[in-house]
Parts: structure tokens; C-alpha cells; sequence
């Protein structure tokens, strides 16, 4: 086994004669924004793509999960690929990798092309958050890196938060097809300031070592294993053979993929970045807003127009509670580290809005005055926007510069993995409770049979059809029964939510205990060169 020791950190780089980087800065915003946006939006084009298409239910799902498993699987790849060829090089490939990928899905004929397409856009998403945000890292330093990636987060909450209106809107005015063709054009204007981008970025001409290709295609394929058990999962059952099959699969992969790169000089990830608690525990705190957050963002507006019975109009508008402080906490927690607050006090701050939000969410119920809610929604999406960008920015301070894109890349990974693994469990325990639920009551109903059936379509919010599908003779006193099964699963889903945020909340307070990070307390505004330009 080879010794690897990790040289210091080199000092920040200083932006003295370096040309403005307001442009810079938002073409790397702007695509950070396409990416989450198109994540949360594209299904919302689902039903027209399915008609369009005539297209089944299992290939019209891979629309999404094409995307987001391909994202998965090269997020780190990108990040090791930025360090070696370069930040803006890698970022501009990525950017133009999906303008091309999001042109070919407006053009598509036939779903399987489709799904290829959001696959290849998943592979430039990837390429866009790993090496913004190590662009960021390397262009701006003090308190403009702390504003920079508030602005990072902030734009990446705003793509969640919005992608499904404007995704909507543009389904029903124009069609599906411009959901993508609206992602191409504002990733060819992000490509025409490549340019200005790379004018901010000194000496990025990479490290020159070579690509860890073996180290590359065990993780893709390790990822492709686990992403795959995980969108399986709730349709083979997670007990099932093939799932638990793929799981070993993952994890055997895995170790072999830890053996080789502790052998290897260049690694893809170098695991002396792992030693470190500090960074472990940073990159946690994505891991936890996922289950605390983004399960809610997902699946709430399901419960507030199933089990309360409100139309999606409606809905929507109670869900800017959640999502307002995304779009506002960033900046808000920029300036208030820039004052002296330290930033690992704020990152604590937000994980404990996330448990006690989660908590409060509790007091839910069909019949629930909007007011008595709305403290809860807004202290969880708290939770989410005061540790938006920060984590990032704090996280990359600890490593070597010349690791940011790999560092970047990890925590990426785990963000998004973390989010696709939070949601299938919380669609997986929902479904799981419902169905216990519905078997146990349906039969006080007459005529009501089929409670597998019922079970699962009422887990996707359409109650009106899974009674229909019962055959009940009360079709109303039987949706009101499906009403009360729906708010009861929520509730058990919603604590034990609250569990896992708690669980991984302990788990960062022990890794983060005792380091401050170097970023903790920036020199006031104005005192660093890197404090121009933002």
C-alpha cells in the first residue's frame, strides 16, 4: 500500500489585475441554475412526453432517472478530469455536452431517444456543479468566495424551487419540447462567456497527470449499480432478489474500487481527503438536507392535494413557504459570516431548523389552518438555504487547491446521490405504510377489493382513480377513507424523517467538533484583494 501524504494548501489565489468577474460569475450561475431546474421540471413534462410518444410507464420514468443516474455516476469522474485538464476546459465541455444533449431531447422522436439524451445531459450536468463550483473556489477568495457561493446556492435553490412552474408554463403555453430547448439556449449563452470565465481563472491548465481510468470505471459502475438498485427499489420491492442483488454488486465494486486507488499515484479520489473529519463531515450536511428537505419538496405538494383535498394551484402557493428561504437564507448567512458570525455556527443553526422543522410538520393534518404551518415550513426550508453555498465554500477551504475539482466532485456525488436515495425511501416507506393501511380498512368497505392496486396508485396522489379501481359502492365515503390512510403514512413517514436528520445532525457535530474551519471568521470586507468584484 502506498503512503500518500497531502502537501499544504497553497495560499488563495488573489484577483490584483485579474479583469472583472461579475461576467464570470453569472455564466457559471446561470448554468448552475439550468441543472437543478431541469431536474425538478422535467417531470412535469412527463404526461405530454407520454402522449406524444406513446410511451410505457417504465421508459417514461428513465426520462428522470436517466438524468439523474448519469449525473451521479460522473460527478466525481468531472471533478478529477478538472483537476487534470483544467476547470474552465473541463466546465466548457460539460456546458457544451449538454447544450447538445438538451437539443437533441427537443428533437426527439421516440422515447428510448430521449432517454439516451437525458442520460448524456445527466453526464454534462455533472461536469457544471463539479467545476463551477471548483471555479468559484479558484477565482474568489475571503468574503467574496463566502458571497460567490451564497450566490451558488441560492441560484441552485431557486432551479428547484421554480423548475416545475416554469416547466409548466412552458408545457402549456409551447409544449414539452421547449423545456429543453430553453435549457440549450441558456447553455449556449453560458458557452459564449467561456471566454471571460477562463480570464478569471489563473494558471488553469491542470495538473497534467493522467486520467485514473480503472479508478473512473469501477465508480461508474459501482454508481450505475446502487442509482439503479435504488429507482428499482420501489418496483421490484427492496427485499426482492434482483434489488438486494444489486446492492452487493455496488457495494462489492466498491471496495475494489478503494483498493485500486489507494494504489494508484493519480488517483480519481484520492482518499487522504477522506482523513480529513472536517470535510467528511461538511459533505454530510447535503446528505442531511435531503431527507430533512428535498423529500418534503418532492413529495408534499402529493399530500397537500391528496389527504387535504387542495387543487394544485393551491398547492404550489402554500409550498413558497418552504422554498422562500432557500431563495433568501444564502445570502443572509454570506453577510452574517462576513460580520464576524462563524460559519460553522450557521451550518449547526440549519441542521437543527431541519430536525425541528421536520418535527413541527408534524402538526399537519386535511383540516390544518395554513397559519399553524406556515412557522414550520419556513424554519425547514431554512434549515436548507442557511447551509446553501456555505457548506460548499467551507468544505473546499480545507483541501489543497489543487484537489478542488476532485473535493468538489465528492461532495457533489454525495449531494445528489443523497437526494436520489432520500426520495426513493421516502416514495418506498410511503407506499409501504399506505399499503398496511388500506389492507387492514378495506374491507369495511363494500365492494372495495384489490388493496395492492389501491394502495399504489393512491401513493402517487390520485384517490379519485384508486377508488375507482376498488369498486367500492361509496366511491366518496371511500375516498375519504384513502384521505385519512394517505395523512396517516405521512405522519409516520414524516417522523421518521426527523430521525435520520437527527441521526446524521449527531453524526456532523461529532466530525465537526473541535475545527472551526480557515473560513470561520473572514478578515472584515475590503481587507482582501479577492474582495472585488462580485
Amino acid at each position: 500500500m502506498r503512503t500518500q501524504t497531502t502537501p499544504p494548501a497553497a495560499p488563495p489565489v488573489r484577483a490584483t489585475g485579474r479583469p472583472g468577474r461579475a461576467l464570470p460569475l453569472a455564466a457559471v450561475l446561470l448554468a448552475v441554475f439550468v441543472v437543478p431546474m431541469s431536474i425538478s421540471g422535467t417531470a412535469v413534462a412527463l404526461p405530454g412526453i407520454g402522449a406524444d410518444t406513446q410511451a410505457g410507464l417504465a421508459p417514461l420514468q428513465w426520462v428522470v432517472n436517466a438524468f439523474n443516474v448519469a449525473f451521479a455516476c460522473f460527478t466525481l469522474v468531472w471533478g478529477s478530469v478538472a483537476d487534470i485538464v483544467g476547470r474552465v476546459r473541463a466546465f466548457a465541455a460539460g456546458a457544451a455536452v449538454y447544450a447538445v444533449a438538451s437539443a437533441a431531447s427537443a428533437l426527439a422522436t421516440d422515447v428510448l431517444w430521449l432517454d439516451g439524451a437525458r442520460a448524456l445531459a445527466g453526464i454534462g450536468g455533472a461536469a457544471i456543479f463539479s467545476c463551477g463550483a471548483a471555479i468559484i473556489a479558484t477565482a474568489f477568495d475571503g468574503p467574496a468566495r463566502a458571497r460567490a457561493f451564497a450566490l451558488f446556492g441560492t441560484v441552485a435553490g431557486v432551479g428547484v424551487a421554480l423548475g416545475p412552474s416554469l416547466a409548466g408554463l412552458l408545457v402549456q403555453g409551447l409544449g414539452w419540447r421547449w423545456v429543453f430547448a430553453v435549457h440549450a439556449a441558456a447553455l449556449l449563452l453560458v458557452l459564449l462567456a467561456v471566454p471571460a470565465v477562463a480570464g478569471a481563472v489563473p494558471a488553469d491548465g491542470g495538473s497534467g497527470a493522467r486520467l485514473d481510468l480503472p479508478g473512473s470505471a469501477l465508480f461508474v459502475v459501482a454508481m450505475v449499480l446502487l442509482t439503479t438498485a435504488i429507482v428499482q427499489g420501489s418496483q421490484w420491492g427492496w427485499v426482492s432478489p434482483g434489488v438486494l442483488g444489486l446492492f452487493a454488486a455496488a457495494l462489492a465494486v466498491l471496495a475494489v474500487f478503494a483498493v485500486v486507488e489507494d494504489r494508484r499515484e493519480h488517483p480519481m479520489l484520492d482518499l487522504s481527503v477522506l482523513r480529513d473529519r472536517r470535510f467528511v463531515g461538511l459533505c454530510l450536511v447535503p446528505v442531511a438536507a435531503s431527507f430533512g428537505f428535498v423529500t418534503l419538496l418532492s413529495h408534499l405538494p402529493s399530500y397537500l392535494t391528496a389527504a387535504a383535498g387542495r387543487d394544485t394551484a393551491a398547492a404550489g402557493l402554500i409550498m413558497l413557504l418552504l422554498t422562500a428561504p432557500v431563495l433568501i437564507c444564502p445570502m443572509l448567512a454570506a453577510k452574517l459570516v462576513t460580520r464576524g458570525i462563524p460559519a460553522l455556527t450557521l451550518i449547526h443553526v440549519s441542521l437543527g431548523c431541519l430536525v425541528v422543522g421536520d418535527l413541527a410538520l408534524t402538526l399537519f393534518s386535511p383540516d390544518v389552518k395554513i397559519l399553524a404551518v406556515a412557522l414550520p415550513m419556513l424554519v425547514t426550508g431554512a434549515g436548507m438555504g442557511l447551509s446553501a453555498g456555505l457548506v460548499d465554500g467551507q468544505a473546499l477551504e480545507l483541501i489543497d487547491p489543487a484537489k478542488a475539482g476532485m473535493a468538489a466532485g465528492f461532495l457533489n456525488t454525495l449531494r445528489l446521490g443523497s437526494e436520489a436515495i432520500a426520495v426513493a425511501v421516502y416514495g418506498s416507506a410511503l407506499a409501504t405504510a399506505l399499503g398496511t393501511r388500506v389492507d387492514n380498512g378495506i374491507g369495511d368497505h363494500a365492494g372495495a377489493s384489490h388493496a395492492d392496486l389501491v394502495a399504489a396508485r393512491a401513493a402517487g396522489g390520485d384517490l379519485a382513480r384508486a377508488a375507482e379501481l376498488s369498486g367500492a359502492v361509496d366511491t366518496e365515503g371511500f375516498v375519504r377513507f384513502l384521505a385519512r390512510s394517505y395523512d396517516s403514512a405521512f405522519h409516520t413517514v414524516l417522523w421518521g424523517l426527523a430521525a435520520v436528520c437527527a441521526v446524521l445532525c449527531a453524526v456532523i457535530a461529532v466530525l465537526l467538533r473541535g475545527g472551526s474551519g480557515r473560513n470561520s471568521r473572514p478578515a472584515p470586507a475590503g481587507n482582501s484583494p479577492g474582495d472585488r468584484g462580485v
